[in-house]
């Protein structure tokens, strides 16, 4: 037997059978042990199994599947890991453990016997899953949180060591992570524990916990029905409470063989309907409804008839599927998984009316016949699925959006679509029709000049765009009703002036000979804009019917001059005389509507939005702009976030390009105040991305920063005038300094940008002048610049990040010891404590220099009020984050501790020996932990134990623990406290 060296020293393999063979050199194994690979021959591995590394031997070469691992190399010292994924080395080691305990269980005839073998079953399922590598990596983000959750239920159960995690169920790794952070990771996953066991379970794979934005993923598999002739089929989703569809169309073209027209779409209709959110999931009852369009003769049974008139649209059946479960969470549908989808056919009822039939229906016979699809939910926006279900979401795979907005528009998503439902008519049949006709609507969207708008229609996504629309058919129906959408995009750049949609009504003859010698015997048409410039409103249009006497009637000359619905005639009524113009008659006896709904981020209905929005147009016009600046700090936020970045670029143009800057620089500085405030409040807080992209990505005002310091500057030195009006301003400026900031360092970066940094020593003067101005604010003890210095202390340190990148660090730190220092002693110091706690938070104290100069007057504003007792929580919070922050920095920390213990330590431990004495005993646990966690720190834990802490690099680091005590309200006795903090050497 030859032996040879594995090709890697990482070569690990688990055991797939018991081996107890009785022999020379044989190592003994158990299922599921890993044991790390030294030799191998043909049928023999040499080695050793991971938990006894001192014993060596030889196994069968089949009894053991190879993983892989990785090496690494700490001195003298190698480890050798696999390279399975962490949660599945997890779940094999807790199972072990586990599994041991559960013996004893067994033997001792304990009563949680059962409840921890479900927990053992369940665990070794969920291995199962993960190792398979079957999930993707939202699947698995998910699946790591209830493993997670299980495993540390099952560890407080059994009694065993609480493992620290982070906020996606990750061990903490007690290397990277200080102290402080372990504890009050400790601390939160006992409460979460407790909570869960004591609180009503859920099924968490049924609810999951969704982001505000979702989808949903179709895939059509197979349509199963004789139709015999060509047809389209339209998939959407419909709201059976408000009787609508709330998604646009997805078209399949299927051909009469019942296949696919294109044969290489066969098995793989797939769509999203998109921009899906937080108001969908409370739609009471939503349904997946197919509709099946039959495009042939009028009558089936003529279908072989050469003679008969082709391409009619027929209604000819619907299929629907209940999903309201499935968009609440309340089920859960995998993609591979197939649901079988009943058909009904109309026989001549109007679509409309079978679909509300279909939804209503206990039952259907539907022989066989029906749609087979498959569904999943997935979460996120566009971009986001696109990333995590690459399986799922193809090149190729439509794209359904919502008619409507999503819960968040993102700069970028330039949308200009108009939904139109031709919905209903009543149509006299006349003199010469013994029976009611067959009546077919075509739409156009035509120009003032009346000339068709080429490829601006389609029935909704991946359907080819067309210039005219027809509309179905229905046999002998003289009161039609159709109830189909259509979309309407229209390109940003083309002018809406005297657009219009133009219907024309024809009768649609059987037999092809007379089709052909039918004329349109009627129109409608709509303006897409109102006099004013606003939009379609989104309503229902009673249209009025013209009856077309000629040829000439059809032009837009003659029609554009006269009413189109019913809603013009009565507010402008037209003479008798005036009823019959240039071939067209209006039509008292007829009726058609239509319903409009405009989804766009380029118009709108509202006239001061437009007016802003078109600022070109009003820039010299002051009064009018006054007008709509002041009319849009009044608007609901629904409008304002729709046109968003639009409107926050008509802001900084107007800023810069306005020439009565005295009458509107303070006028646009409010609104852009107003948005932003509008951006924070909570209702649209998820906005705030987009203002943060827009401000990344699309925002390109290089000179704006000067204007909006001066402004801002301005509102700051009158803050202790005593008037009214002057007062809401600069609150509402100070509560929006983030964003404001944000603005004036893109600005100045674009600017030197361009400029190769020219101007930066003047910015940097100018940036000083306004923090100085911003410190001097707070000196005053007037009452009215109370709320204005207690807005200042929570919201300046917010604005630290961004001028750190364009600002002397130092210098900032300098200021900002000043803007703490000039808050009156009296006034304010829960606020200023919280200040210098969020200021601790921020990348200035990591930088050595700066906590140089912010460490001194922050301990010593700690120690004042320790010394009073006052305000004890904030003081507590601001030494936790600060021992937090120094674990992490690496230089200077040394000086930074004696700081600390110089300044501190003595008052920290003479406040917790003074504390209340009622809370003894979570101060007795509390010294009890932390030797816990210190002794962990030299032991060899297993994967399960509490992760371990650092050991103290020396007596003054090892001094500081006694100031983590101070994050929790313990109470000791002088003796107990001394014995904690042992061997700190105070001068």
């Amino acid at each position: 037997m030859i032996w040879k060296k594995t090709d890697s020293r990482t070569k690990l393999g688990v055991a797939i059978y018991n081996f107890k063979e009785e022999g020379n050199h044989r190592l003994p194994l158990d299922i599921g042990d890993t044991v790390h690979i030294l030799e191998e021959t043909d049928e023999w591995f040499r080695g050793f199994a991971v938990k006894d590394k001192t014993k060596k031997g030889i196994f069968p070469r089949n009894y053991i599947s190879i993983k892989e691992a990785t090496i690494h190399v700490n001195g003298l010292h190698e480890t050798v890991t696999s390279k399975e994924h962490p949660l599945v080395i997890e779940l094999t080691n807790v199972l072990r453990e586990w599994h041991a305990i559960w013996k004893h269980m067994f033997v001792e005839r304990d009563f949680q016997l059962e409840t921890v073998q479900e927990m053992i079953e369940d665990l070794l399922s969920w291995r199962k899953k993960i190792s398979a590598r079957i999930l993707t990596v939202d699947e698995l983000k998910q699946s790591q949180q209830k493993v997670t959750s299980l495993i540390d239920k099952g560890n407080a159960l059994l009694k065993l060591d609480l493992v620290v995690r982070d906020g996606e169920g990750n061990v903490l790794n007690p290397e990277r992570s200080s102290i402080v952070e372990i504890y009050k990771q400790h601390v939160d996953a006992a409460e979460r524990i407790h909570k869960e066991t004591h609180k009503q379970e859920i099924d968490v794979e049924t609810r999951p916990n969704w982001p505000s934005s979702f989808n949903l993923y179709v895939m059509m598999r197979n349509f199963v029905c004789k139709i015999g002739e060509d047809s389209d089929i339209m998939m959407n989703l419909f709201d059976a409470k408000e009787e609508r569809f709330i998604s646009e169309n997805y078209l399949v073209k299927w051909g009469k063989k019942g296949v696919p027209k294109d044969i290489d779409m066969l098995n793989n209709f797939r769509v999203v309907f998109t921009d899906l959110g937080n108001k969908d999931r409370l739609r009471e009852k939503v349904y997946l409804v197919f509709q099946i369009i039959r495009i042939g003769v009028m009558d089936p049974k003529n279908v072989d008839n050469r003679k008969q008139t082709q391409g009619i649209r027929r209604p000819f059946g619907v299929a629907a599927l209940d999903i309201t479960d499935l968009m609440q969470g309340v089920k859960c549908s995998m993609e591979d998984n197939q649901v079988f989808i009943p058909f009904l056919a109309c026989n001549d009822e109007f679509m409309y009316n079978v679909i509300k039939k279909v939804i209503t229906a206990k039952e259907i016979n539907h022989r066989g016949q029906g749609l087979w699809v498959s569904l999943k939910i997935l979460h996120g926006d566009m971009k986001q699925v696109r990333e995590k279900y690459p399986h799922l979401v193809l090149p190729g795979t439509a794209m359904a959006r919502k008619m409507g907005f999503p819960d968040v528009i993102m700069p970028g998503d330039v949308r200009n679509d108009i939904y139109v439902t031709v919905m209903q008519g009543d149509f006299n049949k006349g003199p010469t029709k013994s029976s009611d006709k067959n009546v077919e609507v075509s739409m156009c969207v035509c120009n003032a000049k009346g000339q068709v708008l080429q490829d601006v229609i389609s029935h909704g996504c991946m359907d080819q765009v067309m210039s005219e629309y027809k509309s179905m058919v229905y046999y002998h129906q003289d009161r039609p009703k159709w109830f189909e959408t259509i979309k309407v995009a229209i390109s940003p750049e083309v002018d809406f002036v005297g657009l219009h949609l133009k219907f024309l009504f024809r009768h649609k003859s059987s037999t092809e000979a007379k089709d052909k010698s039918e004329k349109p015997f009627a129109m409608s048409f709509v303006r897409l804009l109102n006099d004013n410039a606003t939009t379609l409103e989104d309503q229902v249009h009673d249209l009025l019917v013209y009856k077309i006497e000629s040829k000439k009637a059809e032009e837009a000359s003659v029609y554009m001059k006269l009413p189109s619905s019913k809603q013009e005639l009565e507010q402008s009524p037209i003479a008798p005389s005036q009823k019959q113009i240039g071939g067209l008659t209006l039509s008292s006896k007829d009726s058609f509507s239509v319903n409009s709904y405009v989804c766009s981020t380029k118009l709108t209905h509202n006239v001061d939005l437009l007016g802003l929005l078109k600022w070109q147009e009003v820039l010299n016009d002051t009064k009018a702009l006054k007008t709509y600046l002041e009319h849009l700090m009044r608007e609901e936020g629904e409008e304002i976030v729709k046109f968003l970045q639009d409107l926050l670029d008509s802001l900084f143009n107007i800023l810069m390009q306005n020439a009565s800057s005295e009458v509107c620089d303070n006028l646009v500085f409010d609104a852009l105040i107003y948005i932003i405030t509008l951006i924070m409040d909570r209702k649209y807080h998820q906005f705030r991305p987009v203002l943060d992209a827009y401000i990344d990505t699309a925002f390109s005002f290089a000179m704006v920063y000067n204007k909006l310091m001066v402004i801002l500057r301005d509102y700051v030195d009158k803050a202790d005038e005593k008037l009214t009006q002057s007062e809401a301003p600069l609150l509402k400026a100070i509560k929006s300094l983030e964003y404001i900031f944000k603005f004036i360092i893109k600005s100045r970066c674009l600017f030197s940008m361009l400029n190769e940094g020219r101007g930066k020593q003047q910015f940097e003067i100018s940036l000083k002048q306004l923090m100085v101005a911003i410190n001097n604010m707070m000196v005053y003890k007037s009452d009215n610049t109370l709320l204005v210095q207690g807005a200042a202390l929570k919201y300046v340190p917010l604005v630290i990040g961004d001028v750190m990148t364009v600002f002397d660090p130092v210098e900032l730190s300098h200021l900002l010891v000043q803007f703490l220092h000039n808050v009156p002693p009296e006034r304010l110091a829960k606020q200023k404590m919280k200040c210098i706690d969020q200021i601790i938070q921020t990348d200035l104290f990591t930088l050595p220099q700066c906590r140089q100069v912010l460490l001194p007057p922050f301990l010593q504003c700690t120690h004042d009020l320790m010394e009073e007792s006052e305000e004890m929580e904030e003081c507590i919070s601001i030494l936790g984050h600060i021992m937090d922050r120094l674990w992490y920095c690496d230089s200077s920390r040394d000086l930074d501790i004696t700081i600390l213990v110089d300044k501190i330590l003595r008052t920290v431990i003479k406040s917790v020996i003074g504390m209340d004495q009622s809370t003894k005993q979570v101060a007795q646990h509390t010294i009890k932990k932390s030797q816990r966690l210190k002794i962990a720190a030299s032991a060899d834990c297993p994967p399960t134990a509490l992760p371990s802490f650092r050991p103290p690099c020396d007596w003054r680091f090892f001094g500081t623990i006694s100031i983590a005590a101070m994050l929790w309200p313990v109470t000791v006795s002088e003796e107990e406290f001394a014995e904690v903090s042992h061997g700190t050497k105070l001068s």
